[in-house]
């Protein structure tokens, strides 16, 4: 086994792990996070996860760390959310052949992406997103460490998108309910 798999499986299972965690457990909460994280390493749903989503961005990963250590809000609020697709949906229509460019090829030979990061870093450090600017940072770390192949790979990947579209699917639908019972 080599280390992206490994990283891959154990990571999956602190995601899911993580995922326990937003159920309405109260006390229990810590424990059943730890207990999820345990069963899917046991019970094989981490190397399912992995077989199925590849091997998990350190942003996700991140994101999934900061859930269980209980840092509310989570950095993934609705602004983010929305950025994180809008840079996924091109990237993996690419990918998927619908698009005529593939931006994944540009992640092999990162200079552009990087010099693309650039003003987003400064953006967010405008903002103060130092959280954002941390979990960018942990990524490009992991990419210059030789984690990862493409640099796209360690920013995002599918399971951070999808969890971004279901914050955004979530506040959506919690702004649909309040506007009914205006």
């Amino acid at each position: 086994m080599n280390g992206l798999a490994a990283y891959g499986l154990l990571a999956h299972g602190l995601i899911f792990g993580a995922l326990a965690a937003l159920l309405p457990f109260g006390a229990l909460r810590a424990r059943v996070a730890l207990a999820a994280t345990t069963l899917a390493m046991l019970i094989g749903l981490a190397p399912a996860m992995h077989g199925a989503f590849g091997p998990p961005s350190p942003t996700l990963l991140s994101l999934a760390l900061l859930l269980l250590a209980g840092r509310e809000p989570s950095p993934l609020d609705g602004r983010a959310a929305l950025g994180v697709l809008l840079v996924a949906l091109p990237l993996y229509a690419g990918i998927a052949g619908w698009l005529p460019v593939d931006a994944y090829a540009l992640g092999y030979r990162p200079l552009p992406l990087l010099a693309a990061l650039l003003p987003v870093g400064l953006a967010l450090w405008w903002r103060r997103r130092d959280d954002w600017l941390l979990l960018i940072a942990i990524d490009l770390a992991a990419y210059a460490g030789g984690l990862y192949a493409n640099l796209w790979d360690a920013l995002l990947d599918p399971l951070l998108a999808l969890l971004a579209g279901a914050v955004l699917l979530r506040r959506g639908l919690a702004r649909l309910s309040a506007a009914r019972l205006r």
